[in-house]
């Protein structure tokens, strides 16, 4: 059984399959093409922490895709009352054909892998978010025609965006420099994983370097939920990591801009650019519906290959 708990679990194989699927899904959706490939499934949606496109896009994903999709907030289920992770697992696994689960902790998607029977997807934790990156790498696919060969770059924290982007990129053929503070570096895992890729990946302090000649530029927030009490000192430690027109003028004449929003205006990122370059980030937004629906069925209909490859 497949889940999709981090893309570190994948193979650039199975990311190109799922971009596939995104893509045809779209273009179904865009055509009036109305294909149940999930009729009569169901997804729970366990969510410890909040987020309005995480639920909103994965209900409507399964809604598309003739499923049920069912929110079950943490405050008000036995998850948030103490019960063990393994038990929530395996009852819900007697109702459910799949779990969204978006949290803290990695080790409790992992844990609900390991207990339950059906596929687990995770909707964010605070290493990973497999979810938006492969929207990315969908909306990159459309905007250059191709993954292999290119160069992305990520400007910011070293959080669970930086940490599923190297490995997205490199997975697929790019090649991907990321400039962060000292103190703020992606998992030791994910570096690990990146030093069998040689040159394909550098970690810089300076964005100036790190952004040269790049194909894609991508920027995150500095202080994510949960990070409110430390914002002020992240502001004063990502002083200089803003993508302004100076650091736009060192990437790719055509280089496009990714921020898997919402995006503090005039921190990590200066309106100018951000309203430069607003197609691609809300095309981007609108992918991560076709991106999980896409993952949804990967995981959830045994007949996926129903859905052709492109």
């Amino acid at each position: 059984m497949k889940h999709l708990l981090k893309l570190l679990d994948w193979s650039g194989d199975d990311i190109i399959k799922v971009l596939n699927i995104a893509d045809q899904l779209k273009y179904e959706q865009r055509n009036g093409i109305s294909k149940k490939y999930l009729e009569g499934k169901s997804l729970g949606m366990i969510f410890e922490k909040a987020s309005t496109r995480t639920r909103v896009s994965f209900e409507v994903g399964m809604f598309q895709l003739g499923g049920t999709a069912l929110f079950l907030s943490s405050d008000k289920t036995q998850i948030g009352r103490g019960e063990p992770v393994q038990d929530t697992a395996r009852v819900l696994s007697r109702y459910l054909d799949g779990i969204m689960i978006r949290t803290f902790e990695q080790a409790e998607v992992e844990a609900l892998a390991e207990n339950g029977s059906i596929p687990i997807i995770n909707g964010l934790t605070d290493f990973c978010h497999p979810c938006q990156v492969l929207a990315d790498l969908m909306t990159i696919r459309e905007y250059k025609g191709k993954l292999n060969g290119l160069k992305m770059c990520f400007i910011g924290d070293g959080n669970n965006m930086m940490n599923s982007l190297i490995v997205g990129a490199l997975k697929t053929g790019m090649s991907i420099s990321v400039a962060c503070p000292e103190g703020y570096e992606p998992d030791d895992a994910v570096l690990d994983f990146a030093k069998g890729f040689g040159d394909k990946f550098e970690m810089l302090r300076n964005p100036a370097e790190a952004v040269k000649n790049a194909d894609v530029v991508i920027t995150d927030v500095w202080a994510s939920m949960g990070q409110e009490e430390e914002a002020k000192q992240r502001a004063a430690a990502f002083k200089g990591y803003q993508i302004n027109s100076d650091i736009m003028n060192l990437a790719a004449n055509d280089a496009i801009v990714l921020h898997c929003l919402p995006a503090h205006r005039e921190e990590e990122i200066t309106t100018e650019v951000f309203e430069a370059h607003a197609d691609e980030i809300f095309e981007e937004a609108e992918n991560r519906l076709h991106a999980q629906k896409a993952v949804m069925v990967y995981l959830m209909n045994s007949e996926s290959d129903i859905v052709r490859d492109h």
